[in-house]
């Protein structure tokens, strides 16, 4: 054995206790204020994120603007990375690739050469492939940026500078949007129209206290201009109410429905296809008509036929209905129900104000607070502007006591040990302006002449003077501040072809709930069967005869009823409770189905009273075991969840026992006492819900069955038999009677069942 190696002191030094939940704390806390402000939210005042701010910056040093020739991409993710960006080169190349996609961005940052994805959603190239350079927005974003604009800050390892924010004169937020997941908060904010940004912002340079209302667009006042809405790369439709608009941009949080554009093309001889141009924004294209044809395979789109892709620079979907009747409003409203074809585009706008503190901010907020970053720019670069005057102006003195008295200069500097200082000595000249004579080149001497000279100095003076009027007047700054938005607007005008509007907006058509739920569904018929314990399925086709049917053991048939794929079917319990299915969603005929309770959230108590088609424009009776029964709409019955609906209120021991359809005039009771009475249908009141009112008087025991008939027709049974009976008016006046009478024994011939069907 070796000897134990120790560390030397025990190995406790440098250990200091430290108390979990503070350090996790601390820790969790700088992890999360990192990625709020460094990493996933916006700054209000130029729109980027540091990524996007590093990339334009990185680009501009390496003088990639508009007019000069493209660099390689990985040149350009080289030096982000390298000097500015310390992270991995696939992101910055993703948002690189991002700010050049046109579909992507509605202004991009990035003009990009070779291949920069599509919007199937396939990749670009790599990096080693692809070029690019600046656009004249991000051109704009930095204009001013060498005249002492912003900020600048040392980089991570402190070589280089970076800035805090760009000048930012493009309102690039709202144009371009922003999207990013931070630590417990997010952003979402949807492009928009430049030319409508500007114009709410001249609106908000003259009156600076405007609501989000006076920047919107004003149909009433279309001369005023504003923001309208959304204006998607992909263009579209949105579909959403200006006061639902109106409300998300009053408190920076909502969305905004936004549907495909579509038109149908006649194929002559009646028939048609519809043509999708248009898709909603950040859908890929590939995956939407993948999901159009899952559906279609599927049977959930039966009015459809066929989709196909015939896209090449635009987008062209082509959809074709089942056959030349089909209505094509109601199919593309199925289509927009189950497809991305309509989708919601959220907005939270919650970004970085003033660069430092996150939160959700109004439309008008946004944009107050980005003009004032463009008076602060507009300052500091008057300031800098007025310094480079300044420092021009004394040079221009100096060199004018060098032109009136150049003998005597020359003679100084070439006789002189010490020319600065006899020169500052002999003319009263500062250090600047020596050091700018001894630094003349001697064939600027030909070129010395006073007029010059004083032609520039007068220039530079009177600039001057203008400048230093501008910063002492607020009222002429705002002035400046609303000439650059005028000139960004006259750029990006909607008669140019970046500039025009790309999505419209219109009001979703008003079309029927129940066709567009039938247009998804395929129509077929079949059978319904419910057994005595709660089993249901459908079987396919109309089963005339049901004796064939198997049942588990101890179970038999309760209901049986055809109905038709597209129907709703309604079933009542014995507690009075109605449930809505969909016969689509029915368990298929193999087996014994599906227990009902798995489906709807029914009681153990209670059971299955009966189930039938519903009809929107029918009205039942229902009647409890006691007596008690009122008239009840179908539609009323209808629910839209799990747990039913209420209709009749029963306690126990009684319970709902018939529900009855209405038919003519009049109603007719047995009891389980034998005994008949028939009233007017008006004595029974229609409710939605209630515990209904006393139908016939009873000693003991309660309702056999109740039918409702019209008096014209007669009333009619069977018997057990199976032969017919009918009473006339004059042969029922014994048993009429008003409701809740006892009533009188039942005619001769009526069944033992006591009820109306044998």
């Amino acid at each position: 054995m070796g000897k134990e190696i120790l560390p030397p002191n025990g190995g406790d030094d440098h250990i200091q206790p430290v108390d979990l939940k503070a350090a996790l704390e601390e820790r969790y806390l700088a992890y999360a204020l990192s990625t709020i402000m460094h990493r996933a939210l916006p700054d209000v005042r130029d729109g980027l994120k540091p990524v996007h701010r590093r990339i334009v910056h990185a680009m501009r040093v390496l003088r990639l603007d508009p007019g000069q020739a493209y660099k390689k991409c990985a040149r350009i993710v080289g030096d982000v990375m390298g000097k500015f960006h310390p992270h991995g080169d696939a992101s910055i190349y993703d948002a690189l690739v991002r700010l050049s996609q046109d579909f992507a961005i509605r202004y991009p940052l990035v003009d990009g050469q070779g291949n920069f994805g599509n919007i199937d959603g396939d990749n670009a190239a790599a990096m080693r492939y692809t070029e690019a350079r600046m656009t004249d927005v991000a051109t704009l974003i930095l204009e001013g940026i060498d005249e002492d604009a912003v900020d600048f800050r040392l980089t991570y390892n402190e070589e280089d500078e970076e800035p805090v924010v760009l000048p930012g004169s493009f309102p690039n937020l709202l144009a371009n949007g922003a999207s990013g997941i931070a630590v417990g908060m997010a952003t979402s904010i949807p492009p928009h129209n430049v030319h409508e940004l500007c114009d709410a912002a001249l609106h908000l340079i003259k009156h600076p206290d405007a609501t989000v209302e006076d920047l919107m667009f004003d149909p009433a006042n279309p001369q005023k201009g504003g923001i309208e809405g959304p204006d998607l790369p992909t263009g579209g439709i949105v579909v959403e109410s200006r006061e639902s608009m109106l409300e998300s941009y009053r408190t920076g949080r909502g969305g905004f429905r936004v549907r495909a554009k579509w038109q149908t093309e006649d194929l002559g001889r009646g028939g048609y296809q519809i043509v999708v141009t248009e898709i909603p924004y950040q859908v890929q294209k590939s995956r939407l008509i993948e999901k159009i044809a899952e559906l279609l395979l599927a049977r959930k789109l039966p009015l459809l036929e066929d989709v196909r892709d015939e896209s090449a620079e635009d987008v062209r979907i082509v959809l074709v209905p089942k056959n030349r009747s089909v209505d094509p409003t109601i199919l593309m409203e199925s289509l927009f129900r189950l497809s991305e074809l309509e989708s919601r585009i959220p907005l939270n706008m919650n970004v970085l104000s003033m660069g430092r503190v996150p939160r959700v901010m109004a439309l008008n907020e946004v944009l107050t607070e980005w003009l004032a970053h463009r008076r602060e720019v507009l300052l500091r670069r008057s300031r800098h502007r007025l310094a480079a005057i300044e420092r021009r102006l004394e040079i221009l003195g100096g060199y004018l006591v060098a032109y009136l008295n150049i003998d005597e200069v020359i003679r100084i500097i070439r006789e002189e040990d010490e020319p600065k200082q006899a020169l500052m000595d002999r003319f009263s000249l500062t250090d600047l302006q020596a050091e700018s004579i001894l630094n003349m080149r001697l064939r600027s001497l030909r070129k010395l002449e006073e007029f010059e000279i004083r032609t520039e100095f007068d220039a530079l003076t009177k600039e001057k003077a203008e400048i230093e009027s501008l910063l002492g007047s607020e009222p002429k700054q705002w002035q400046t501040v609303a000439w650059q938005i005028g000139e960004v607007k006259k750029k990006f005008a909607k008669a140019t072809e970046i500039g025009r509007r790309r999505t419209q907006f219109a009001d979703a058509p008003q079309t029927d709930v129940e066709a567009i739920q039938q247009a998804m569904i395929e129509k077929e018929p079949v059978t319904v069967v419910i057994s005595e314990k709660g089993w249901i399925r459908a079987l396919k086709g109309h089963i005339a005869d049901t004796s064939g049917l198997q049942f588990k053991e101890g179970d038999a048939l309760k209901v049986a009823l055809p109905a038709q794929t597209t129907d709703k079917l309604l079933v009542v319990t014995t507690g009075g409770k109605a449930y809505t299915l969909g016969a689509d969603k029915l368990p298929g005929g193999r087996g014994h189905g599906e227990p009902l309770r798995i489906m709807v959230d029914m009681e153990n108590d209670q059971d299955v009273l009966t189930a039938f088609v519903h009809d929107p424009a029918g009205k039942v009776v229902i009647a409890s075991q006691a007596g008690n029964g009122f008239v009840v709409t179908e539609t009323d019955m209808v629910a839209n969840t799990r747990k039913g609906k209420q209709v009749m209120n029963v306690a126990m021991p009684d319970e709902a026992k018939l529900v009855v359809p209405v038919r003519g005039d009049h109603v007719a009771v047995v009891g389980e006492n034998r005994k008949m009475l028939i009233f007017p249908l008006v004595q029974l009141p229609e409710m939605s819900r209630g515990k209904g009112v006393r139908l016939q008087r009873y000693k003991d025991g309660g309702v056999s069955d109740v039918r409702c008939f019209a008096m014209a027709d007669g009333l009619s049974w069977d018997d057990s038999a199976g032969r017919n009976f009918v009473r006339s008016k004059d042969e029922l006046a014994e048993w009429m009677g008003d409701r809740a009478s006892a009533g009188r024994t039942v005619p001769k011939g009526f069944p033992r069942s006591g009820k109306f069907s044998g």
